[in-house]
């Protein structure tokens, strides 16, 4: 009789990438809707259609030593390993975000931000520095988590802050009087709209304050206020880091194993994107001459359609800079649909 060997699986951790263009039904946040409407809605949803997920080189090596899978799915990706394996309280587990899709920046929330690469020599170690600007890091070491048990939600997103009067951006989430806002211009005098107004029921989206502030070499100028240092495991075209540690000694809900091993009841981690809201403005198609805008910024959303007119899918945005000057402040972030 040939032998057999059983090794049962579990999941250590999953990561869900939900993106509200996808998710959102016209004006109504998904978070909003019934449950047969968002289970109708997550059964269509696939993020690998606009985002990769690698691990790095040295997560390759860590769940290969583990025994362990990595599998990308329609709403994230995975990772689980046999269910005795013992797993180090210092393990931690890195992948790469990069965007697969062309019009992502299009409908997708925060993406103004520049992204540029700067390259540095520093003469102490006779080496190059190179940084990204304004790339996030998401860990559950730093992630928040929404709701009690068995309702609790644990996003990878850094408490949501609050406003800076003087140096948000357009498209900057903040925390103002306890609800949860969005810059449609820059400040100062920007104007918001208001995605919760009770922020703490609300999703935490990926937000400024996910990009890390840079700390460099003593005595090396130039670099970037917030991003990541490149290194040959995270390639240029990176969109976003995700680093999962096996253990939160801080919050229990946030850890991946117990007494080594892989939790009976894996967690499941979440980054929210954002769908972007623009003022749809209605051109005539044969002229080109203005016809109307509407009053207010309205979302983009695959489902639905938050307006009264012809939505604009995933069209082009522009942005209005104060006097016309790109180096100003954006007052404005619209698209053009002709009708």
């Amino acid at each position: 009789m040939a032998e057999r060997i059983i090794s049962q699986y579990k999941r250590l951790f999953e990561v869900r990438l939900l993106h509200h263009f996808w998710l959102d039904d016209g004006s109504a946040l998904f978070d909003t809707l019934t449950e047969s409407r968002r289970n109708k809605l997550l059964l269509t949803y696939d993020s690998r259609t606009f985002m990769e997920v690698n691990p790095t080189s040295a997560t390759v090596n860590t769940i290969k030593a583990l025994k362990g899978v990595f599998k990308q799915t329609s709403l994230g990706f995975l990772v689980a390993v046999p269910g005795s394996v013992i797993i180090s309280d210092d393990a931690v587990f890195s992948f790469v975000l990069t965007i697969s899709d062309a019009a992502f920046c299009n409908y997708t929330s925060f993406t103004l931000l520049s992204r540029k690469i700067v390259e540095l020599y520093y003469k102490p170690e006779d080496k190059i520095y190179r940084y990204k600007e304004n790339v996030p890091v998401f860990s559950n070491l730093t992630g928040v988590s929404h709701g009690v048990n068995p309702d609790i939600s644990l996003f990878l997103s850094s408490p949501t802050p609050v406003s800076s009067p003087n140096t948000d951006k357009a498209e900057f989430m903040n925390i103002s009087a306890g609800a949860l806002v969005q810059l449609t211009s820059s400040q100062p005098g920007a104007t918001q709209q208001q995605i919760s107004s009770v922020a703490a029921n609300a999703p935490v989206f990926v937000h400024q304050n996910d990009s890390p502030l840079i700390i460099s070499p003593s005595g090396l100028s130039g670099a970037p206020e917030r991003g990541i240092l490149l290194s040959g495991e995270i390639p240029d075209d990176v969109f976003g880091l995700i680093q999962i540690a096996a253990i939160n000694p801080v919050n229990s809900d946030f850890c991946c194993i117990a007494g080594g091993i892989a939790k009976d009841t894996a967690p499941v981690f979440q980054l929210r994107f954002k769908n972007r809201s623009a003022f749809w403005r209605y051109l005539n198609q044969t002229n080109g001459a203005p016809v109307s805008e509407s009053s207010v910024p309205l979302p983009f959303t695959n489902s639905g359609n938050s307006g009264t007119k012809r939505k604009p899918g995933e069209s082009l945005v522009k942005v209005k800079f104060e006097n016309n000057d790109p180096t100003k402040r954006i007052e404005k972030i619209y698209t053009e649909i002709f009708e």
